[in-house]
C-alpha cells in the first residue's frame, strides 16, 4: 500500500494533520507514506520514522514560468508512484489539482467549498458541525478509510539530539519555563505585545521561573519588547529557532502564553497546558485540541467574525480588552501557584 498525505501548510495545520499519518501507519505498517509539504516547513517532518519520504512544494514557484519544467517532472515522479491513496487534508485549488494529477487509485478529500476542491476527489468528507475541531475532521477521513481511531501514539516523538544542542547553547536546566508567543500570522489575533510584556513584570519572582519568547525572525520587536520588561527573566529566541529546536523548547516547558498560531498547536500536540488568547478565530474549529478550557475569549458581539482584519466599531477589542491580571491569574491556576 501507498500512500500520499498532501498537507503544505501551514505550521499548525501540518501539525494537526500528523495523527493522520500515525494512525495510518499503525494500522497499516507496511505502507509507504509520503508527505507532500511546503519546503520551509519540511524540517518538521525529517527523519520521520513513519515516512517513506518528502516531497517537497514550493509554492512561490508554481507561478513562475521558467519553473514549470521542474515542476512537470515532479508531478510525472508523483505519477509514477501510482499510490494506491492520494488523501489531500489541505483542500484548496493547488492541493486539490496536485492530488488529481497525482492519479491515485482512490482519492479522497475535505468538503470543503473554497476554490472548488472537492470536485477534483473520489470522495470529500464533510464536517461534521460547524464546530467541529480542525483534528477531528482530519481523523474522520481515516474513519471513512476504515482505519480505528485511537491515541496509542506519540504525536511528536523527541528528538534528543536536538534537545541536546539546546542544552549546549542556552542554560535551560538552570530555571523552569514558560513560553510566550506574542506574534501571529494576523495582526487582529496577536494580543496586545504590552501586555506580554506587563505578564513578565508582574509575575511572582522566587518560584525559579523564566520566560522564553518564540518566535520568527518578523518577529523580533515583539520580543525586543517583552524582553526588555525584565531582561534578568527573560531570553529572547525570536529568528534564532529551526522547527525542531522549537519544539524541544516548548516540550522542556511547563506552560505556554500563546496567541492563535502554529507553535500553540505543537504545544498541545506535547500535551503541554497553554493559556490561550483567542480573538477573531474560533477555538472549537482552530483552537488549542482537548484545551478548550484553557481558552481566553471574550464574547464580544463580532467574535468570531474569522476574518484577518478587524471591522469592529471599536478596533482590536476583542484582545485589547482582554487584561493581563485575567491571564496572569489564568497562568497561576494552571500551575498551580498560591
Amino acid at each position: 500500500m501507498k500512500i500520499l498525505i498532501l498537507k503544505p501548510s501551514s505550521l499548525g495545520d501540518v501539525i494537526q494533520a500528523i495523527p493522520v499519518l500515525r494512525l495510518l501507519k499503525r494500522h497499516l505498517p507496511q505502507s509507504e507514506i509520503s508527505w507532500w509539504i511546503e519546503s520551509g516547513l519540511a524540517p518538521l517532518l525529517e527523519g520521520d520514522a513513519d515516512l517513506a519520504g518528502l516531497i517537497r512544494f514550493e509554492r512561490r514557484r508554481w507561478a513562475r514560468p521558467q519553473n514549470w519544467a521542474n515542476l512537470s517532472r515532479q508531478v510525472r515522479w508523483v505519477r509514477a508512484q501510482n499510490f494506491d491513496w492520494v488523501i489531500d487534508l489541505q483542500c484548496l485549488a493547488r492541493s486539490a489539482v496536485f492530488a488529481w494529477l497525482a492519479n491515485g487509485q482512490f482519492t479522497v478529500g475535505l468538503d470543503e467549498p473554497r476554490e472548488g476542491a472537492r470536485g477534483f476527489y473520489d470522495v470529500a468528507i464533510p464536517r461534521p458541525s460547524f464546530g467541529t475541531h480542525a483534528v477531528d475532521w482530519y481523523l474522520a477521513v481515516v474513519k471513512y478509510l476504515g482505519v480505528p481511531v485511537h491515541w496509542q501514539f506519540e504525536w511528536l516523538p523527541p528528538r534528543p539530539e536536538v534537545a541536546e544542542s539546546l542544552r549546549h547553547k542556552w542554560p535551560i536546566q538552570e530555571s523552569r519555563w514558560i513560553i510566550l508567543q506574542p506574534g501571529a500570522r494576523w495582526l487582529n489575533k496577536r494580543w496586545p505585545v504590552e501586555f506580554f510584556a506587563e505578564i513578565v513584570r508582574r509575575f511572582p519572582i522566587n518560584n525559579g521561573f523564566r520566560f522564553a519568547i518564540l518566535g520568527g525572525r518578523e518577529d523580533g520587536s515583539l520580543g525586543a519588547t517583552v524582553f526588555e520588561a525584565a531582561p534578568e527573566r527573560c531570553l529572547d529566541l525570536t529568528g534564532q529557532l529551526s522547527l525542531p529546536e522549537m519544539l524541544e523548547w516548548i516540550r522542556l516547558s511547563e506552560l505556554m502564553i500563546t496567541n492563535d498560531t502554529g507553535p500553540m498547536h505543537a504545544a498541545a500536540a506535547l500535551g503541554k497546558q497553554v493559556v490561550a488568547l483567542f480573538g477573531p478565530t474560533d477555538p472549537r474549529r482552530t483552537g488549542p485540541y482537548r484545551q478548550l478550557k484553557n481558552v481566553l475569549q471574550l464574547k464580544l458581539p463580532c467574535e468570531p467574525c474569522l476574518r484577518p482584519r478587524c471591522h469592529y466599531s471599536r478596533p482590536l477589542e476583542c484582545l485589547g480588552a482582554l487584561p493581563p491580571s485575567l491571564v496572569l491569574e489564568q497562568i497561576q491556576k494552571r500551575l498551580m501557584l498560591a
